[in-house]
């Protein structure tokens, strides 16, 4: 259940391919044989992820940075670990803490301060 709502989250992202070029398209196509996969890999133990593929972003003064992108199948992983994880740690972070948690944000902690 929880790599099909995985897998519903990164669809509607609409990321592109990682290095393994594989689309949307082709994901669709073997959605049930790729999530049987990826859910037997990650409950055996047996999952690893594939290298990722280099992007080069454009900085505004010049120069470029690079971005990591991921396989679909990585991104969907990815995504597993993240709502599992999430639920176990969340209710363990202080209340003023706001930094890469669901639904708070900088805004948010600086109105806790000034109020």
């Amino acid at each position: 259940m929880m790599v099909w709502q995985a897998y519903a989250r990164v669809k509607a992202n609409k990321g592109g391919a990682g290095m393994d070029d594989m689309d949307w398209e082709y994901m669709e196509k073997h959605q049930y044989t790729g999530i049987y996969k990826l859910w037997n890999r990650l409950t055996s133990g047996s999952y690893f992820p594939k290298a990722v593929k280099q992007v080069a972003i454009p900085k505004k003064g010049g120069g470029q940075r690079y971005s990591g992108i991921p396989t679909l199948v990585d991104r969907i992983a990815q995504e597993v670990v993240r709502a599992y994880l999430e639920r176990i740690v969340e209710p363990l972070f202080h209340h003023s803490s706001f930094g890469y948690r669901p639904g708070l944000n900088c805004h948010q902690a600086v109105q806790q301060i000034v109020y």
